[in-house]
């Protein structure tokens, strides 16, 4: 299975964002998600999604974030509200573990 992200871009503080996610193949029951990797930083944690849509979060992201999964479509997104310059980053998705990723999309948030 590979994964291919869209949906990157160049927002401004505020301002709001979709990332998409797609699987080249049936995601089954694994579990999907999304990370990112800050300039000059480590990939970390942003959100997962379960088969069960059990949603999980980082405490940053709490309230901001939204992620959505459609088994039928083998689709993840992220809707991203009120982004900050500190969201900046590439976001990759994943699939299941050991986890499968996808390319990686650019977000930009500048003021």
């Amino acid at each position: 299975v590979q994964l291919v992200e869209a949906g990157g871009g160049l927002v401004q503080p505020g301002e709001s964002l979709t990332l998409s996610c797609i699987a080249s193949g049936s995601i089954g029951t694994s579990e999907m998600g999304w990370y990112r990797q800050g300039p000059g930083k480590q990939r970390e944690f942003v959100a997962s999604i379960s088969s069960s849509l059990w949603a999980n979060y980082a405490e940053s992201e709490k309230g901001r974030f939204a992620v959505s999964r459609n088994d039928a479509q083998n689709t993840v997104n992220l809707h991203m509200d009120s982004l900050k310059p500190e969201d900046t980053g590439v976001y990759y998705c994943y699939l299941g573990f050991p986890p499968v990723w996808g390319q990686g999309t650019q977000v930009t948030v500048f003021s």
